[in-house]
């Protein structure tokens, strides 16, 4: 032993430790054989040791002085090992190799490793995985084929260690037979092994296999999951990455802030502020807003989404908390207005701990008397979601100014409790504490939430009577109360008296048209934007999108489109009403391409396409599409089963709907609405199930459902039943006596049996109750709509093709 650690000694031209351990004290100082030196006496320069230790007491040492990356220590103990020649065994040989190789000398723990008399698993393993950590992965792979031919054991931290060469070194090769060697090692196919291959594969950019690795891992740890993100990013599939994050949200396992940094990045590559925005909710949440990296991965989130102020005012806001913890610790005294400042920056940074050491520390340096320090935590409170917490604050404070008043209004501008802030508001004036712009800014905001254009109609009186109609944040505020309330005209006639028209009120105004169907007077809202150079945003082009959906004005559709294209608005809320544009439009096929061409595909665009597809009678398309969206982690709701159960009663698919009916409640939980159970029925119907039809509409309750009879009607006539359409029409003529469609296809269906008195007997009673039947109608498109400025008027459109009847004589 002595001459093999000598040996050593000499050819890695490693220091001898000096001064050589002393001999022990006479005064009965020395340690037990079998103890181990503290901490504190380990910290100095000259180790004291006793003359005699035992194997495990230089394993402790050594143990302990690699735990502190102690190397000058460790070869203290080397060197007394040497001169002592000391018959070490096998374990005490490993933490000498631990020593050198996790203190970064790689030479010497290769020389110690050659002269070692027995090298077991444990060896190999520790200089192998020493070799990657450091970047040499092709040392580590070359001393694993040794291992091999050495007739080592092989265990799951040789491989991880190897895989983690592979991964280092890039080498997938030789990477993909290590994984064959641990396919047939399935006892070591643990965790460890499992997360090495993901991150081998994810490094080199083979996504396809690090998820089958991935998904077929019988448990996940953060590693694996932070690798698998990380994977997805690097190669750009940002939304793939974004989905895997909800899975993990799914599991309930904890989100660390190793792992948040990468989701941020990848929302920062998404085009899409909502995702953004969420995450930046969880970050919040999760109380870790103050860690530096993370804030710089929002900065540079939002910096990328082009929302230069709110990066710049996170960024801000942070350095403010951060000077003022900073003078804290250097002892300078904060006065009311440093804390009136503080509690602002805090408001910006959703850090409700934050919030509440602030506020102790406010009242216990006795400054919450000054109304400006109140304000500023009462909003603080309210910007961050704590309206209790704003409430009491407010309830609490001595005085009142008309800056209270507006910040505890705005924390009612949305949820179950906007009510509460019409109630402010009385109490307010009921106070006396005149109202200013932003006071009804956020009770309009209340009222919008509300949908009651009659509260919002007496705050749009008190506004004419302090002569603020004239503001344009204002007017903007009343335009959305009304439209989102559906009054058109209030919300067109304060569209149309604004002094500064932008995008956001265009906007407004054009959503409040299109949800109202009123399509046509939202494209001409917007034909009047571009003449006033206002350029829409993808919101805008959003709604115009679902115009032309309701309109079927294909050729707008195609101008808008192309309008997105030009201007570079494609984003995932474009895209879907794109999908959905096309869908409803018949042209199925730019449908797909505006589907593919997505760089995102969430729920609703997979809804928009399963249900085009349903709706032009692609029923096998519309069920692949349902597959499809399944296998890539996407979870259905109520309006995709509406979809696939149109597709199947489309094509009578009896077997495949009733399948999927029962899977909406056993498998995703969904429970079905009267829309489900209409297209239930009606599959039923189409496939000649007349007693199940019967005994589900008794089930279900829907014996009162005219919709309903009047689909087992149709289904009557297409089967030639007429027993039970009798039925059906004795059951709509007690619901609806005035429907004339029922009488017309029950006289069809006796006409095609050959009973033509009971046709007359239909048609004479239909007359007797008045009901007569209304004439068909066609619609024709007014005009088409060009982004040059010129089009052509409806009136005109109307003229010309008037007078082509006229000249041709059609009718």
């Amino acid at each position: 032993m002595a001459q093999t650690c000598w040996s050593l000694h000499r050819t890695t031209s490693l220091p001898l430790p000096s001064p050589l351990i002393p001999p022990p004290s006479q005064s009965g100082n020395s340690l037990p054989p079998s103890s181990t030196p503290s901490p504190s006496r380990m910290s100095t320069s000259r180790v004291a040791l006793p003359r005699e230790c035992s194997s495990r007491s230089y394993s402790q040492m050594l143990q302990a002085f690699t735990s502190s990356r102690s190397l000058t220590h460790g070869k203290a103990i080397h060197g007394r090992l040497m001169r002592s020649g000391f018959d070490a065994d096998a374990y005490l040989w490993n933490c000498l190799l631990r020593l050198y190789s996790q203190c970064g000398c790689l030479e010497a723990a290769r020389s110690l490793f050659d002269e070692m008399p027995h090298r077991d698993d444990v060896s190999w393993t520790t200089l192998m995985s020493a070799y990657a950590c450091t970047d040499r992965a092709e040392e580590s792979l070359r001393l694993f084929c040794e291992m091999l031919t050495d007739g080592a054991r092989l265990n799951a931290f040789a491989l991880a260690s190897c895989l983690k060469s592979c991964s280092v070194g890039g080498d997938l090769d030789f990477g993909q037979q290590l994984h064959g060697v641990v396919v047939k090692m399935q006892p070591f196919c643990d965790l460890f092994v499992g997360s090495s291959l993901v991150d081998l594969y994810a490094k080199c950019e083979r996504m396809d296999l690090a998820e089958k690795v991935f998904f077929n891992l019988p448990e996940k740890d953060a590693f694996c999951w932070n690798t698998i993100l990380g994977g997805y990013v690097s190669v750009g599939e940002n939304m793939t990455a974004f989905k895997i994050f909800c899975q993990l949200m799914q599991t309930g396992e904890t989100i660390s802030e190793f792992t948040l940094p990468t989701v941020i990045k990848c929302c920062g590559g998404l085009d899409d502020v909502r995702r953004g925005l969420s995450v930046h909710c969880f970050v919040i949440k999760s109380g870790l807003e103050q860690d530096g990296f993370l804030s710089s991965s929002l900065v540079d989130m939002y910096s990328k989404y082009g929302l230069a102020m709110e990066a710049h005012k996170l960024g801000l806001s942070t350095e403010a908390v951060e000077l003022f913890r900073t003078m804290e610790r250097v002892g300078a005294k904060a006065n009311h207005r440093t804390l009136a400042s503080v509690a602002s920056a805090a408001s910006e940074l959703g850090d409700l701990a934050l919030c509440a050491s602030l506020h102790a520390y406010i009242l216990k340096n006795g400054f919450e008397t000054r109304i400006e320090v109140g304000n500023a935590i009462l909003n603080m409170y309210m910007k961050n979601g704590a309206v209790g917490d704003g409430c009491v604050m407010f309830d609490t404070m001595s005085d009142h100014d008309t800056v209270s008043w507006n910040c505890l209004l705005s924390g009612f501008h949305s949820g179950n409790s906007c009510d509460k802030g019409l109630r402010i508001f009385r109490n307010m004036l009921t106070k006396n504490i005149a109202p200013n712009s932003y006071t009804y800014i956020s009770v309009l905001r209340s009222c919008t939430s509300l949908r009651d254009s009659g509260c919002g109609s007496q705050v749009h009186a008190h506004i004419l009577k302090n002569d603020l109609a004239g503001d344009s944040f204002i007017g903007r505020a009343m335009v959305d109360m009304y439209g989102s309330s559906g009054n058109l005209e209030n919300a067109s006639l304060i569209f149309s008296r604004l002094i500064e028209r932008d995008v956001f009120s265009c906007t407004l105004i054009i959503t409040g048209y299109t949800n109202t169907d009123q399509g046509e007077k939202a494209i001409d809202i917007f034909r009047q934007m571009l003449r006033e150079d206002i350029q829409p945003n993808e919101f805008t082009i959003s709604s115009c999108l679902r115009a032309c959906s309701d309109l079927a004005t294909l050729a707008s559709g195609r101008q808008f489109h192309a309008h997105v294209i030009k201007r570079g608005l494609i984003g995932s809320y474009v895209s879907c009403n794109l999908v959905d544009m096309y869908s409803k439009s018949g042209c199925l096929m730019d449908a797909e391409s505006a589907f593919s061409e997505s760089t995102s595909h969430d729920l609703v665009s997979w809804n928009a396409l399963i249900c085009g597809y349903s709706l032009h009678g692609y029923v096998w398309k519309a069920i692949e599409s349902f597959k499809q969206m399944i296998e890539e982690g996407e979870r259905p709701d109520g309006v995709t089963f509406i979809g696939v159960l149109s597709a199947c009663s489309h094509a009578g698919l009896l077997d495949e709907g009733m399948m999927y009916f029962d899977s909406m409640t056993h498998i995703y939980g969904i429970t079905p609405t009267i829309e489900h159970q209409r297209c239930l029925i009606d599959i039923l119907g189409k496939a000649s199930k007349f007693y199940e039809v019967e005994q589900c509409i008794n089930q279900m309750g829907l014996s009162s459902d005219a919709l309903v009879w009047q689909t087992v009607l149709g289904a009557c006539r297409t089967h030639g039943n007429v027993e039970f359409a009798e039925k059906v029409a004795n059951k709509l003529c007690k619901l609806d006596p005035s429907m004339d469609s029922n009488y017309i296809l029950m006289s069809n269906i006796y006409a095609v049996a050959g009973r033509w008195t009971d046709v007359t007997r239909t048609r004479q009673t239909m007359a007797s109750r008045g009901v007569k039947k209304e004439p068909g109608c066609s619609w024709i498109e007014g005009y088409i709509l060009e982004f040059d400025g010129q089009s052509t008027p409806k009136q005109e459109c109307k003229q010309k093709i008037l007078q082509g009847i006229a000249e041709t004589g059609t009718h």
